[in-house]
């Protein structure tokens, strides 16, 4: 949990964006040093902050004092992850993806939308174990559950099921990890008792 007074919040946001921010990759020789200066500079930034969290050249985070990530979790490069965002333990994230928490007010025909102002907050939840690919971009208020997996340039607007691989725009379910776990133990099992009979019958044979 954070606990700088403002002064020092908007000190770390300064040599963030001012410096931190640019540095190249952690996939670069040297990366390890980019990468643990960023997370320094960063950890105590967030509302929330695990250990062994990379957080990739580029990212915008806004003031990143609602935003809270768990532990081994990574903010891609050029990644944009807005208010109120929680990800999980174990969250692995492609460059450039967008992670929404409002939208701007477009109800009113009669007052230009630039005049509207925003519509309150709906953070993301992004639970435990999850991949984001890249360029994939997720709405407000959308829940992502653990172990799921979002495409490439997938648009997430509605809730994502845990075990889901989504892809496309609008983003929808084309399998389900858990699923596929489940089927293949099904048909382990199946292969086991198959070969548990062949053996009996082979038994019985031998003893007559």
């Amino acid at each position: 949990m954070s606990h700088l007074s403002n002064v020092e919040h908007v000190l770390r946001l300064a040599l963030y964006y001012g410096f931190v921010r640019h540095l190249p990759d952690s996939t670069v020789p040297g990366g390890r040093l980019w990468r643990r200066l960023r997370y320094i500079v960063c950890r105590r930034l967030f509302a929330e902050c695990g250990d062994h969290v990379n957080i990739e050249r580029g990212a915008y985070l806004g003031d990143a004092r609602s935003i809270s990530i768990g532990p081994h979790s990574g903010i891609g490069i050029n990644a944009s992850i807005h208010r109120g965002t929680r990800l999980g333990a174990h969250v692995m994230m492609g460059p450039d993806v967008l992670i929404l928490s409002a939208n701007h007010r477009t109800a009113s025909v009669e007052i230009p939308m630039t005049d509207q102002g925003f519509e309150s907050t709906a953070p993301v939840i992004i639970a435990d174990d999850v991949w984001i690919g890249a360029r994939a971009i997720i709405l407000p208020g959308v829940t992502v559950g653990s172990g799921s997996i979002i495409g490439a340039g997938a648009v997430v607007s509605k809730d994502v099921p845990p075990g889901a691989v989504v892809v496309g725009n609008p983003a929808r379910i084309v399998r389900n990890r858990f699923g596929l776990m489940a089927q293949s133990r099904i048909r382990d099992n199946a292969q086991d008792n198959q070969l548990g009979l062949e053996e009996s019958c082979l038994t019985s044979r031998v003893q007559i």
